[in-house]
């Protein structure tokens, strides 16, 4: 068994001795159709892959915590028809000994044992809300257990949010979870280099869209991580633009968000840049603003700060400069009272980053009997984005030299014992250094 494999397992332990008592319920995703008979490319679940490291569609675990703990999968049948047609199947005795199960059964067996392996538990975990299907499913189980009391059946008399036990767990990142996200950060800022160097004048949206995904693909990833924004002129002014089929024009900035996923693991990079590859005055003044507040916020990042202070630098900065530039009028502290900024700045600076690529994890600290809840600090191993950006629409109050302009700046960032370690260094980010790269 190979060191991920291993992981995993302790996972599922690490989570059964959290329970302390009960049944936990884990199913992965459902495929879904794209067309007629035609799947979309199937992607498990994020909670079920975290805790079994199994990639197959029609899969549940159970985890039972107590005196006799144990945890069980169940999955598709072997069956080698279906391969010749779809693919391997492990089948529930392979699966059971290569994935370091206690018990393993069929999927089509699961009605019939979850009824006895939930009789009499105390305690129910599963995650109630997140799918309608699995919801009445799990209520028609303890509908059928409550219609045995007669018999001293009984059913779970508690439910519990089984992802708030399991996104603390996530939160931090394991060596294994580090060195695949440090992998894919690595293809993500390669692909933006690609892009960077590929950009002209006339070209559409889609074929830079195109050089990135190809590295991607070429360097192992097995999809983007979302949805690509490749956004060029005033397209970067809208934060989820996806259609990316607009002709680039020259003069215009290039904004693309994009991020690869391998093995599960998202990277997440926005970078900004000319189509002709020489930043105008006006798109240099903005662009510098941004690139010196993810500076001030990045550098925030550390064990003796909490989740908000690097928002609360990256924001210092940029009002500071929207004054400077004639974009917002007063005080700094009048600017941040009124919102005014929000014109030009309406997001947060980041978020965390992991099998999601807007991760699991709380952002504040669970509030006591007397004390409303608060920033969550740093800690150790801890993965997020940290993303300023500037938005400039055409406006009255706004000089017209900077209509248009669209700019975020994206780098995944791991937190240490003695600082940060900022994952995508190598995507071209400085304005000398993003020239050279569209010259060479």
């Amino acid at each position: 068994m190979n060191i991920n494999l291993t992981e995993f397992k302790a996972r599922r332990q690490k989570l059964i001795a959290s329970m302390s008592e009960g049944i936990a319920i884990i199913h992965t995703a459902p495929e879904v159709f794209r067309n007629r008979d035609s799947h979309y490319p199937f992607r498990f679940d994020s909670y079920f892959y975290y805790l079994t490291g199994f990639k197959e569609p029609e899969s549940v675990v159970i985890l039972i915590a107590g005196s006799a703990p144990k945890s069980i999968l169940f999955c598709r049948d072997k069956d080698i028809e279906r391969e010749i047609w779809d693919g391997f199947r492990y089948g529930a005795d392979a699966a059971r000994e290569t994935f370091g199960f206690d018990e393993a059964y069929s999927i089509n067996e699961l009605d019939t044992v979850v009824l006895k392996l939930l009789a009499n538990q105390a305690k129910l975990y599963f995650s109630l809300g997140e799918s309608a299907t699995w919801d009445a499913r799990v209520t028609a189980w303890l509908n059928a257990l409550r219609a045995q009391t007669r018999s001293g059946v009984s059913a779970p008399a508690e439910v519990y949010d089984l992802r708030q036990l399991v996104d603390e767990m996530r939160l931090y990142k394991s060596p294994y979870e580090i060195d695949l996200m440090r992998r894919s950060a690595n293809i993500a800022a390669n692909a933006h280099n690609r892009a960077m160097q590929f950009a002209k004048p006339n070209m559409m949206e889609y074929e830079v869209e195109a050089e990135f995904l190809h590295e991607f693909y070429r360097k192992g990833a097995q999809a983007p991580a979302y949805t690509s924004i490749v956004a060029g002129g005033a397209n970067a002014c809208t934060l989820h633009y996806s259609a990316n089929n607009a002709k680039l024009n020259d003069g215009d900035l290039l904004l693309i968000d994009a991020g690869c996923e391998l093995d599960g693991y998202a990277s997440d990079i926005t970078r900004t840049f000319p189509v002709n590859g020489k930043f105008s005055a006006a798109q240099k003044d903005i662009y510098t603003l941004v690139l010196t507040a993810q500076h001030a916020a990045i550098a925030q990042v550390n064990i003796a700060n909490h989740w908000n202070a690097p928002h609360e630098a990256a924001l210092d900065v940029l009002i500071q400069g929207f004054i400077d530039l004639k974009l917002c009028k007063g005080s700094k502290d009048a600017v941040l009272e009124t919102g005014d900024y929000r014109q030009f700045y309406m997001h947060r600076t980041g978020h965390w980053l992991g099998l999601d690529v807007h991760d699991a994890g709380e952002y504040k600290a669970p509030k006591s009997n007397d004390t409303p809840a608060q920033w969550r600090m740093l800690e150790a191993n801890m993965m997020l984005t940290v993303e300023p950006g500037c938005y400039i629409r055409p406006a009255d109050n706004v000089p017209e030299h900077f209509w248009n302009i669209g700019i975020r700046i994206e780098d995944d960032v791991l937190v240490t014992s003695h600082g940060c370690d900022v994952l995508t260094l190598k995507a071209a980010k400085s304005v000398a250094d993003i020239e050279d790269v569209m010259q060479r």
